[in-house]
């Protein structure tokens, strides 16, 4: 029986700590559904088409220890792991102020779908302070944000945010 994992964000843009989780799920799982939601609410900075195709290229390297498939969804987030057969969803963990985030929507996701488990991934310390946010912020400020994205990923948020 194939071992389905879903890691789900939002990914504006992938940040080395959302590389980081992806290949260290991809040693607990056959294949790895990263989920790009549609959140027009989060009023993203890279199209959901963008997103999707920055995400297949950063993780293209990690398809000899998993099959990953990037897949934009919208709605209920169990809804979509019953959709792709996902027996567990992978999440990230920071901070504190994380895990109390986490911790409600872990219970929420259980009274949902029992069947479905939720791992957590501790961020590793190099990458702890990193949020998608804030390296779009330094980056319109003109900081340096090559310590928290890849070449690939800076050079596109750099000509995004007209600073390249």
């Amino acid at each position: 029986m194939q071992r389905i994992g879903l890691y789900p964000g939002t990914f504006d843009p992938i940040t080395n700590g959302h590389t980081d989780i992806i290949g260290r799920a991809v040693k607990l799982v056959d294949k790895l559904v990263i989920g790009v939601a549609i959140n027009a609410g989060k009023g993203p900075l890279f199209s959901l088409e963008e997103r999707v195709e920055i995400l297949r290229s950063e993780t293209e390297h990690l398809n000899h220890r998993a099959e990953i498939v990037v897949e934009p969804f919208e709605g209920l987030l169990m809804n979509f792991a019953r959709e792709v057969g996902a027996g567990v969803i992978i999440r990230g963990l920071r901070a504190v102020a994380d895990f109390e985030y986490e911790f409600q929507m872990t219970a929420m996701n259980q009274q949902l779908d029992r069947e479905i488990e939720t791992v957590f991934l501790m961020a590793d310390p190099r990458h702890q302070a990193i949020a998608s946010r804030l390296v779009k912020e330094i980056a319109v400020l003109g900081g340096d944000i090559s310590k928290f994205v890849s070449p690939r990923v800076k050079d596109r948020l750099l000509d995004k945010v007209g600073r390249g």
